[in-house]
């Protein structure tokens, strides 16, 4: 990060980020596609670990940080929470489709028990995880804010 004292450009990538993770869950053709999923939920440790360096780097600028700065900080907490969240999601979401295919593949009859929640469902909540990043990341909301 050029520079650690605004957190804009930062914030900027971690919510243009969130949204296009975002729109390639509700593009994943389906959740039987271990590969894309498993990538997805790369990418939503990646976005976790952004959000949680730059936490790092703003809690440790200032040895009395402002109420704008702690602010900033509690919104970068929530981001990270939300995408290491989405990321869990996604990764109960592999689990489940992959559980479900070896029931399937095991199945001595044509009447197979699925276990639920579904996979898509993980996935649903991922992608409204994923929802509240970019506003989280919305400095214009924060008052007095050193970002704008």
């Amino acid at each position: 990060m050029p520079d650690s004292t605004n957190p804009v450009p930062v914030l900027s990538r971690i919510a243009s980020d969130a949204s296009c993770l975002h729109q390639a869950l509700r593009a994943l053709p389906s959740e039987r596609d271990a590969s894309a999923l498993a990538a997805r939920i790369t990418d939503a440790q990646d976005l976790a670990g952004i959000a949680l360096r730059l936490f790092l780097t703003h809690s440790r600028q200032t040895s009395r940080p402002s109420p704008t700065d702690l602010l900033l900080i509690h919104r970068v907490a929530q981001i990270a929470k939300a995408a290491q969240d989405a990321a869990a999601e996604l990764t109960a979401a592999l689990a489940r489709a992959v559980e479900n295919q070896r029931r399937q593949a095991a199945a001595t009859s044509r009447r197979v028990v699925l276990i639920g929640p579904t996979p898509q469902q993980f996935i649903e909540s991922a992608a409204d995880l994923l929802d509240r990043i970019p506003a989280l990341c919305d400095a214009r909301e924060w008052p007095e804010s050193p970002c704008q």
